[in-house]
């Protein structure tokens, strides 16, 4: 196996001992093995120090660290970026998984094709690992004005070489803080989509049934004018290209399948 650099693997934590394990094994497999998992823990109150500490005693690449306040998972994820040592960057949340070749495929796309920032497709599963019919892709160039119009990359699909992006922080805001900072890594280079499955999305109870209309419309105006700092006019600007761009991916770029039994 080619050795591309190491991988630092951000994970923020809040209260995921249900899920936690899974997550940790899913990064156990990977065929890529020059890794370093950095657990960022949002205070939990449940047991998900403990699963992550049990892991840590034994392999040394996981690393556990825990705020020293309840922060959110915008600043939890800036803690994370701080300590890492990897010459790439990759994003996964303490319940969601990747399949055994994630790293080592979306490592050669991105070194073969000169890429620094890339994502990939993914499916969608259950509270039990079960998979709801969801698959997930996009478009295969995104730009500057791509992502503002749209958050194309989900979370657990991102990577990016820090050789060429950098430290990446983003402002403390409470929600869409995954397109907060997607939006700071555009502004150095294009994102490119490695058409493969490689990933396994989540979906809690909580966010099954979704907020308020106003509340959704809220988020995105607040990421434009908290996250990016713009005026209120080209925030509400883009608020509304953004609820658009979304609603778009959501049509043609989401797709149901029928799940075998």
């Amino acid at each position: 196996m080619k050795d591309y650099g190491l991988v630092s693997i951000i994970t923020p934590s809040w209260n995921c001992d249900k899920f936690v394990e899974e997550t940790i094994q899913s990064i156990l497999t990977q065929t890529y093995t020059n890794w370093e998992l950095l657990f960022q823990d949002d205070c939990s109150t449940d047991g998900t120090r403990d699963v992550v500490l049990e892991y840590a005693q034994v392999d040394s690449r996981i690393k556990y660290e825990c705020n020293a306040q309840n922060s959110g998972a915008a600043i939890t994820r800036n803690n994370a970026l701080k300590r890492a040592k990897g010459k790439w960057i990759a994003f996964l949340d303490s319940d969601d998984l990747w399949l055994p070749n994630k790293l080592e495929e979306q490592l050669k796309f991105m070194v073969i094709n000169n890429y620094a920032f890339s994502y990939h497709d993914y499916v969608e599963i259950d509270e039990n690992s079960q998979e709801l019919g969801v698959y997930v892709s996009g478009k295969h160039q995104v730009n500057k004005y791509d992502m503002y119009a749209c958050c194309w990359p989900g979370c657990l699909s991102v990577m990016y070489n820090v050789e060429k992006i950098g430290l990446i922080q983003i402002r403390d805001v409470k929600k869409n803080n995954d397109s907060a900072m997607w939006l700071r890594i555009i502004q150095y280079t294009n994102c490119y989509l490695l058409p493969k499955q490689l990933g396994l999305y989540r979906r809690r109870r909580g966010s099954i049934t979704p907020p308020s209309i106003e509340a959704r419309v809220m988020w995105h105006y607040r990421l434009f004018r908290d996250a990016e700092l713009m005026n209120p006019i080209s925030s509400f600007i883009w608020m509304c290209i953004n609820i658009i761009g979304n609603s778009y991916k959501k049509i043609f770029y989401v797709k149901k399948y029928n799940i075998q039994n």
